[in-house]
């Protein structure tokens, strides 16, 4: 499928355009080590974040929840990315698969688990990963049983859930956006 929107270049853009490109840019997923480009060559955004520029009032708001998904929760590392690799699974989503593969290996994850969350399966993983993973597999499908928010609860905290609950439903926007927009 080819993209629905062309992707927008620096010198496209109007003032509030610009500004929430350069929180994107300036922010702190360009900071640290890189494990994918957020633009292009010509400059214009990559993945879900040159469709944000087309609403720039309701893109600044998603940009700034996904920098605090990313980098301001209790989620380890490990816990971010394998549920981030699950919705990108389960959606179908190959530009946050592959983006977040390449993050998920610097925390860590192995070939062999990476393998699996492809395939929507959390059995290789033990302790608060296997609790995490068994319920974002849950909450794609759109609640906790009482089992699984015991255990979510008991492995991150009541504050840790709601995170988890936040990132699977960030993620679950962006793929679908990514879909609508024929990004993937």
């Amino acid at each position: 499928m080819s993209p629905r929107i062309r992707p927008l270049t620096p010198g496209d853009l109007d003032p509030e355009q610009s500004a929430l490109y350069a929180q994107i840019t300036g922010g702190p997923r360009a900071q640290g080590p890189q494990h994918f480009p957020l633009t292009d060559v010509d400059g214009s955004l990559r993945g879900p974040f040159d469709a944000m520029l087309r609403s720039p009032a309701v893109g600044t708001a998603q940009q700034e929840l996904g920098a605090a998904i990313r980098y301001r929760t209790r989620l380890t590392d490990r816990m971010r990315e394998l549920a981030i690799l699950l919705v990108a699974a389960h959606r179908d989503s190959t530009f946050e698969r592959e983006s977040h593969e390449a993050v998920a290996r610097s925390a860590g994850l192995s070939d062999d688990e990476l393998t699996a969350l492809r395939a929507l399966d959390v059995s290789c993983f033990t302790g608060d990963e296997a609790a995490v993973g068994r319920a974002t597999l849950a909450l794609l499908d759109g609640d906790l049983s009482d089992d699984l928010w015991d255990a979510a609860s008991q492995a991150l905290g009541v504050p840790g859930v709601f995170e988890l609950t936040a990132l699977v439903g960030y993620y679950v926007t962006l793929a679908l956006q990514l879909h609508v927009f024929r990004v993937d």
